[in-house]
């Protein structure tokens, strides 16, 4: 008994590392049926926040963790509150409140990794002062960059509530860290995510967000259709340009024609969406 109780126990800790790293790799796995993977969504992130729980140094897991949460609040809630709006406002921003609590979730496994690295990485990434500014390496921009994403989704959810707001310049110092590491990473997701950022921030120029979705179109070499619509909507829409909008939404819908993946089918379905509102946006 004794001999199968320590073996258990030796056993453990493989099993789980091997289970932690095919749940990492499924994130990466082939999926073009939006309906499905939502279906599949639930389980998966459930299983895996589980895991982490008792690993919680697995860096790999947390980052898929942290991309999970996020990508499923975006695509399947936050979405879905953006289309309720213009018929229930009420009922939108109660979905509103609970895709914030999944971005809250997604960042706070994120920055939880790299705090685990780095102990006190978060008062370094909170302090403006350059001497002091917090470090990553190469491994860490994947979780920098699904912190800051996460991070960027709450705030846009939290409009109304100043504290969150006020943590704005610690996303893009985050989020400029990874992109200073690997600008490319995520064929063109974290230079987009600095266009959005620097688009949405108070005094931010137009002419930088421009050269950083521009870099991450390039990065993308035409494959994914994200930059595309994150132009549109944190560029043209404010500018009220409703040809660049309509222009960049139709280049987004034939990249993901070309290129069927699931975050492809995601933006595709918001970018249908807003070309169909473009009536009431302009």
């Amino acid at each position: 008994m004794l001999v199968q109780s320590l073996t258990a126990c030796a056993i453990k800790p493989y099993v789980m590392e091997q289970t932690a790293a095919t749940l990492s790799n499924q994130a990466n796995a082939p999926e073009d049926d939006v309906l499905l993977a939502r279906e599949a969504s639930a389980f998966y992130l459930k299983f895996s926040e589980s895991l982490l729980r008792e690993m919680p140094q697995h860096q790999q897991l947390a980052e898929t963790v942290a991309a999970g949460f996020t990508q499923y609040s975006y695509a399947f809630v936050a979405f879905e509150a953006d289309k309720t709006e213009p018929h229930d406002a009420k009922a939108a921003q109660k979905i509103r409140v609970r895709a914030a609590h999944l971005y809250a979730r997604a960042h706070g496994h994120a920055m939880r990794a790299l705090e685990l690295a780095s102990p006190g990485f978060a008062k370094a990434l909170s302090d403006s002062d350059p001497a002091k500014l917090a470090r990553l390496n190469p491994s860490q921009v994947g979780l920098a960059y699904w912190a800051a994403a996460s991070w960027g989704g709450l705030i846009s959810l939290s409009k109304d509530e100043p504290e969150q707001v006020a943590d704005l310049p610690q996303v893009i110092r985050l989020a400029r860290m990874a992109w200073q590491i690997n600008p490319d990473f995520g064929d063109g997701a974290l230079s987009s995510l600095m266009g959005t950022l620097e688009a949405a921030r108070p005094g931010g120029s137009r002419q930088h967000a421009a050269a950083f979705f521009e870099q991450a179109m390039k990065a993308s070499r035409a494959q994914n259709a994200g930059p595309w619509v994150a132009k549109a909507e944190s560029l043209a829409l404010p500018e009220q340009d409703r040809e660049a909008f309509e222009r960049l939404l139709r280049q987004a819908l034939a990249i993901s024609a070309k290129h069927r993946h699931l975050q492809n089918e995601v933006m595709r379905e918001r970018a249908e969406w807003l070309l169909e509102m473009a009536d009431d946006l302009f």
